[in-house]
């Protein structure tokens, strides 16, 4: 008899014990090819940064070495300037939308005056560098990704290659120094401009005296907390940089592989900005400062 002659009970007794530990491992090995294809790429994010750090060091600390200030300056528009409006008008909404959520549960314990109490100090640690950040990730994080990945595909990453010119010194440092100073400002813009619509939509609809707002938003968010906040947002556009030129430069497949680096880059920038915050929110809660 041949062996496919037999039923799956039929079987001997080790061969059902080989397909039931194939069945039970493949699983686990799937799951470990997975976190060591994850483990890779974030050692290849870290090898960057740090190689993208040599080259800021050596800028600072030799004159040959330059890092051209034209091209930052072009990145610095085209990721920062260009994205003060979206990111204002996202977060001006979310001020909005505090403020007219938190207002009944408020009433319920008649202190609506203290919805500025919650939404100074929510918006500078928290809500207002991780909009933004969000914001510029769609905005600016998938376009360094593509235009990088781009360069890749058309071989204008080997051309500066074949001229010993570092891709490193010429495309990634100038958009990681933008996208980390961008997302600085930007950070502060975003938490400044949600206290300000939370500040006219409470002061004209919900009755909520000026000078109480005020009173109450001084009182409760203190320099700390912008401090953390503009922190936060300084690690989140540096998270926001980096990843999208990692995933540029590691483009293969044409056109193909533009499109999956430019959605790999918004996933992945999302989930370390998320894991980000956590670790900072932990670190600050351990250091007592929340």
């Amino acid at each position: 008899m041949d062996e496919n002659d037999f039923t799956p009970d039929d079987r001997p007794a080790g061969a059902r014990r080989v397909t039931l530990a194939v069945v039970l491992l493949l699983p686990i090995a799937m799951l470990g090819r997975k976190a060591l294809t994850t483990l890779d790429h974030i050692g290849a994010i870290m090898d960057l940064q740090w190689q993208a750090s040599l080259w800021v060091w050596r800028a600072a600390t030799r004159r040959r070495v330059r890092i051209g200030r034209a091209a930052l300056v072009s990145q610095l528009v085209r990721i920062g300037a260009q994205s003060v409006l979206i990111v204002g008008l996202v977060s001006g909404a979310v001020g909005l939308i505090l403020a007219l959520q938190l207002a009944p549960p408020l009433d319920d314990f008649g202190q609506r005056d203290k919805l500025a109490n919650i939404i100074g100090v929510a918006v500078l640690r928290e809500l207002g560098p991780l909009i933004g950040a969000i914001v510029l990730t769609g905005f600016a994080g998938a376009s360094i990704a593509a235009e990088i990945g781009s360069m890749v595909v058309s071989e204008e990453v080997e051309a500066l290659q074949a001229h010993a010119l570092n891709p490193v010194r010429f495309l990634v440092v100038p958009r990681l120094a933008a996208a980390t100073v961008s997302m600085t400002l930007l950070g502060v813009i975003s938490s400044f401009v949600a206290i300000a619509a939370s500040l006219g939509i409470s002061t004209t609809v919900l009755g909520i005296p000026f000078e109480t707002y005020i009173e109450n938003t001084l009182f409760q968010a203190k320099l700390v907390d912008f401090l953390t906040g503009t922190a936060k947002s300084a690690i989140f556009g540096m998270l926001i940089g980096i990843i999208a030129c990692t995933n540029g430069l590691k483009v293969t497949g044409g056109a193909a592989g533009v499109g999956r680096a430019t959605t790999y880059t918004v996933v992945e920038c999302v989930v370390a900005i998320i894991v980000a915050d956590l670790i900072f929110t932990a670190i600050f809660f351990a250091l007592k400062l929340n």
